[in-house]
C-alpha cells in the first residue's frame, strides 16, 4: 500500500455502503500507525495515558455510581424492584463510561492530538506542516475551543434530550441505551473528524454539514470507534486510531472535493 492509497476513496454521492466504508478507516488507521515508526511511537504514548483514564472511570463509576443513583431513585425492596434499579445502574454506567471515554483521554493527550494528525497527513503525501506563527496558533487554539465546547453541547443536549426515556417502565432504559450509543456514535465522528479540520481552521459549520451529507459514512466511523472502545487491551488505542481514521476521511473528503479549500488556503494545498 502506498501512502497515497491510505486515503479512502470517497464516492461523490452517499450510498448506504458507506457505513462499511467508515468502519474500515478503523483498520486503514491501525496500519498506518504500525507502518509509520513516528506515529507508532506517539500512539504508544497515547495508549499509556488513556489506559490509566480508562480504568480511572472505571473506579469512578464502580465507587460513586450507586450513590448517585441512590439520591435519586432509592434502591427499592422487592426483588423486581431492585433488578429494575439495578439494569438502570448498569446501563446508564455503560453510557456514561464511553462518554468519559471521549471527554477525559481527550483532554489529557490534548497536546499530542494535532501532532498525531499532522504526521498522519505527511504520511499520506501531504508534506509537512506549516512553519509555527503566532497568529496561526492563536486562530488554532480559539477555533479549537470553540469546536470542543460545541460538540460538547450537543453531546450532552442529546443524551439529556433523551433521559426521560427511563420513566417508561421496563423498557425505557433499554432505548435510552440504544439510541444514548448511536448519538454518542455519531458524536465520534464529529468529534474526530472536526480535529484535522479545525486544525485547518475550518468553521464548525462544515463539519455539520459533511456529518448531514454523508450520513452513514460517518456513523461507520463512529460506530468503528464505540467498538473499539469494548475491545480490552486495543481499547487503550482507541484514540490515536480515532485520530488517525478521522484524519483520513477528511483527506478522503477533500480528495474527493467534497470539502473546500480550507480557509487561508488555495486549491493546491496539501493531500491533493
Amino acid at each position: 500500500m502506498s501512502p497515497h492509497s491510505a486515503l479512502p476513496h470517497v464516492a461523490p454521492q452517499p450510498r448506504l455502503s458507506d457505513f462499511f466504508q467508515g468502519l474500515g478507516l478503523l483498520g486503514r488507521a491501525f496500519s498506518l500507525i504500525l507502518r509509520d515508526r513516528r506515529l507508532l511511537l506517539l500512539s504508544a504514548l497515547c495508549a499509556a495515558v488513556t489506559a490509566v483514564a480508562l480504568v480511572g472511570l472505571v473506579w469512578l463509576l464502580w465507587t460513586y455510581a450507586p450513590g448517585v443513583l441512590g439520591s435519586v431513585w432509592a434502591r427499592p425492596e422487592s426483588w423486581y424492584g431492585r433488578a429494575a434499579w439495578t439494569t438502570v445502574l448498569v446501563l446508564s454506567s455503560l453510557v456514561l463510561w464511553v462518554v468519559g471515554a471521549n471527554v477525559v483521554p481527550p483532554l489529557l493527550l490534548a497536546p499530542l492530538q494535532d501532532p498525531l494528525s499532522e504526521l498522519t497527513e505527511e504520511a499520506c503525501g501531504g508534506g509537512p506542516s506549516a512553519a509555527f506563527t503566532l497568529a496561526g496558533f492563536l486562530r488554532g487554539l480559539f477555533t479549537g475551543i470553540a469546536h470542543t465546547l460545541a460538540r460538547l453541547f450537543f453531546l450532552l443536549a442529546g443524551l439529556a434530550i433523551l433521559l426521560p426515556l427511563h420513566l417508561l417502565p421496563g423498557v425505557g432504559s433499554v432505548l435510552w441505551t440504544v439510541l444514548g450509543s448511536l448519538w454518542t456514535m455519531m458524536w465520534m465522528a464529529g468529534e474526530f473528524l472536526a480535529a484535522p479540520m479545525t486544525r485547518h481552521l475550518y468553521p464548525f459549520a462544515e463539519v455539520r454539514r459533511m456529518m448531514r451529507e454523508r450520513r452513514a459514512l460517518c456513523l461507520g466511523l463512529g460506530a468503528g470507534i464505540y467498538v473499539l472502545l469494548w475491545v480490552p487491551i486495543l481499547n487503550a488505542f482507541f484514540l490515536p486510531v480515532a485520530i488517525v481514521a478521522g484524519t483520513l476521511l477528511y483527506g478522503g473528503l477533500r480528495e474527493a472535493r467534497l470539502l473546500p479549500p480550507p480557509p487561508g488556503e488555495s486549491s493546491t494545498a496539501a493531500l491533493k
